[in-house]
């Protein structure tokens, strides 16, 4: 049959924030798109990959009464679906066998499934852990035209796109939870265009949206023609069923979303987090405790975006190192933002600890431990302050901070959920500055000062660590892209401060350990595709 004979189609995309584990929520939900969908008149909607079950449910997955949960909502589902056809995306059991499936489902009935194919287990996916590979293709026919489906890894490789075309696809549907990291859209659309290329087929990639644990999901579902133009284009971090239009190979929507600045993207991403990890696990508020220093402004301006001001709690905690600076900028924050704000002088409890310690200390200096008591004070406090109200603590640490373990064990890592965790010191200071091209709510000092953990008299940053533009770049070239110490070095970095760095990076993963989860947003960051003993001789080659 020629691709062109046939009737124009209208085809809507379910771009959903789903929720793992929530089975009869995200039926309902994939229920309400199907209604949406039908009002437009459409004749198809597309799910992302795993919607029912949520993405990734992990070891759910090992659970024999979850698919069966799963079958019974499929089943639901398909009641629903009446005479459209609904591709979705779920967890599937035949026999002893387990899939990462995609059904087409229509009048109460599955017609015909598809078995991912290939299985990723790299970066922060296992699904090998999981799933048996399918090996078939899936090809059905809708008034006229053959649409083969493809889920997630298997458009990033050569292979089951082709056995689509094989089977007679003439239009490839691709189901997907593809989590956010910066730049990863791009990445996106050129593997699609590959694979457009290489079989001519149009594609239709539908991606999920909304926070999953460290996982953002940045939706930006699209579709590309025959000749790889772009046709459509969704709003990224936006929950929404778009209308599609397809006719002799191509695609039209009024939906043609622009792109967003990085910073605006990865300020999504944080928001996105943030919300729903509160959200989806009923938190009814956050606890920051500020410190008049960058890193706590921007968590504090992520966390009143994301929840309202309402929901968020400012607590200053300052101790005789505090600068005036500090407490007269974070009460200028608060006043912008509008939120409570509480003033905590750890002053009294610092004299408790000394007279408590004092016996066993005689003879001894002060060194870190005493400005790690004042830390861990701090931290007491917050999760006293949580206990009682039922908010979560946001820490407030980033990623340079975590790969140095330039922070304090139950004490300023103390809390719930880690906002900038992923986020180099340098791209802090770049996205308050984005930031307050929105609305000034960062006073200036706190960019402009040199940073400083304030634990002792004059104490900077700087006095420990490398500077940031030199650590951060080495950071990311070790830890993100395994590049060796000697081609680090030969990439004109300092030699001594390469050592210094890959030794507090190594040093320091016990720390992070026991950091809370964080929110992704680089191509690796310190959680599920950060595999590292704790204990371990292996010394790099310099």
């Amino acid at each position: 049959m020629n691709a062109n004979a046939h009737m124009p189609l209208t085809l809507a995309v379910a771009q959903l924030n789903l929720t793992v584990g929530d089975l009869v929520g995200n039926a309902d939900r994939i229920i309400g798109a199907i209604e949406r969908a039908r009002a437009a008149g459409a004749d198809l909607l597309l799910t992302p990959e795993l919607a029912l079950s949520g993405y990734p449910p992990e070891d759910l997955l090992l659970r024999p009464d979850f698919y069966r949960a799963c079958a019974r909502e499929t089943q639901r589902i398909a009641d629903a679906a009446g005479d459209m056809r609904v591709v979705l995306g779920h967890p599937a059991e035949s026999g002893h066998a387990r899939f990462n499936a995609a059904s087409v489902l229509s009048g109460g009935r599955v017609l015909t499934s598809y078995y991912k194919n290939l299985l990723p287990n790299y970066e922060v996916f296992d699904e090998e852990r999981y799933f048996e590979s399918g090996a078939t293709p899936c090809v059905f026919e809708l008034k006229g035209v053959r649409f083969g489906v493809n889920i997630c890894a298997d458009v990033w490789e050569t292979g089951p796109a082709e056995l689509a075309r094989a089977a007679g696809a003439q239009v490839l549907l691709s189901l997907n939870a593809s989590p956010y990291h910066m730049d990863k859209q791009a990445q996106r659309v050129q593997v699609l265009r590959d694979r457009v290329r290489e079989t001519g087929l149009p594609v239709l990639y539908c991606n999920m949206v909304g926070g999953q644990d460290e996982l953002v999901f940045d939706g930006n579902s699209f579709a590309l023609d025959m000749d790889g133009r772009l046709g459509y284009q969704a709003t990224s971090f936006d929950e929404r069923v778009d209308i599609l239009r397809f006719d002799a190979g191509r695609w039209s929507s009024d939906t043609k979303a622009a792109p967003r600045l990085l910073e605006a993207e990865v300020y999504e991403a944080l928001k996105t987090g943030v919300r729903d990890y509160l959200g989806k696990n009923g938190f009814p508020g956050a606890i920051i405790g500020l410190s008049g220093g960058i890193d706590s402004a921007l968590t504090l301006a992520v966390a009143v975006d994301a929840l309202g001001a309402d929901k968020v709690r400012a607590v200053m905690m300052p101790s005789p190192y505090t600068a005036q600076m500090s407490l007269d900028d974070s009460r200028e924050m608060v006043r912008r933002l509008g939120v409570r704000y509480d003033e905590i002088p750890i002053a009294p409890a610092m004299q408790v600890f000394a007279d408590l310690l004092e016996p066993h200390f005689a003879g001894l200096p002060p060194d870190a431990t005493e400005e790690n008591l004042q830390s861990r004070i701090r931290g007491m406090i917050l999760m006293a302050l949580s206990n009682k109200t039922g908010a979560i603590v946001l820490t407030t640490g980033n990623k340079s901070e975590m790969a140095t373990g330039y922070a304090t064990l139950y004490g300023d890592m103390a809390g719930g959920f880690a906002v900038l965790k992923d986020l180099y010191k340098t791209f802090v200071f770049r996205l308050s500055n984005w930031r307050n091209t929105v609305g000034p709510v960062i006073p200036r000092n706190i960019i402009d000062r040199p940073p400083s953990a304030e634990l002792k008299p004059d104490q900077k940053d700087q006095d420990s660590l490398p500077p940031y533009e030199v650590l951060d770049a080495i950071i990311e070239a070790y830890m993100e892209r395994d590049e060796s110490p000697r081609h680090i070095i030969a990439a004109g970095f300092p030699e001594a401060e390469v050592r210094r760095t890959v030794g507090m990076l190594k040093r320091n993963e016990y720390k992070r350990r026991q950091a809370p989860v964080g929110i992704r947003v680089t191509q690796r960051g310190f959680g599920k595709d950060w595999r590292y003993p704790i204990t371990s001789r292996y010394q790099d080659e310099f």
